[in-house]
């Protein structure tokens, strides 16, 4: 999504515009885009046959409170072995289909206002990339910062993350690996996970947006 000659992740560059961070999950949407899509690419019945076996993920997550962990055991179950090809292809055809539903008004109204502006306008969630990622290009969005999916040698998820989860202090870290020192001129977002993205902003918004579709 970066635009010609504009950095890049893990470019460490330090000019440029200043950074518009946005929080997807919550803040430019409504609800939680990777459950979303999760439930809408799997059979009811698979479905919920899948939240049987994340049970006790879910009992463990009880005690490390890793939303990294339950994320991946999630991904295992109900996207292990698919080829990454089909899985943006969903990831498209879900944007196609669902983002009239999903992006609240007045945040993509926010995102608009902002990119008349000579900033760079960066996504940064916790989410896979990948599925996030068609939103962000409808978005006209100058870059995505989400979390890797891993992949087998034939290109099939295997159900682990490529890199840390791009929550809490990783959001800051993805955006200092990708842009250096570049001011952070505004961002926003919803939950704790936002909290060190927020604090290292000119211009911090929590939860400023309420509008839905």
């Amino acid at each position: 999504m970066a635009q010609d000659g504009e950095a890049t992740a893990g470019s460490g560059a330090s000019s440029g515009p200043p950074i518009v961070a946005f929080d997807f999950d919550g803040t430019l949407t409504v609800r939680d885009s990777y459950t979303a899509f999760l439930k809408w690419r799997t059979p009811p019945a698979a479905w919920w046959m899948g939240g049987v076996r994340l049970i006790p993920a879910g009992l463990a997550y009880l005690v490390h409170r890793d939303r990294g962990r339950i994320k991946a055991a999630a991904t295992r179950v109900y996207l292990g072995g698919v080829s990454r090809d089909r899985l943006e292809a969903d990831a498209r055809r879900f944007a196609e289909l669902h983002s009239r539903s999903l992006l609240r008004p007045d945040a993509v109204g926010a995102w608009k206002r902002w990119r008349k502006e000579r900033v760079r306008l960066v996504i940064v969630t916790a989410s896979p990339d990948l599925v996030v990622a068609p939103f962000a290009r409808g978005l006209g969005a100058d870059d995505l910062l989400g979390t890797p999916l891993a992949y087998d040698d034939r290109g099939r998820v295997t159900g682990a993350f490529a890199g840390p989860n791009c929550r809490g202090a990783e959001k800051v870290v993805r955006l200092r690996a990708a842009y250096g020192a570049t001011r952070i001129r505004a961002a926003y977002g919803d939950t704790s996970g936002d909290t060190e993205m927020l604090a290292a902003a000119e211009e911090p918004y929590f939860r400023v947006f309420k509008g839905r579709p």
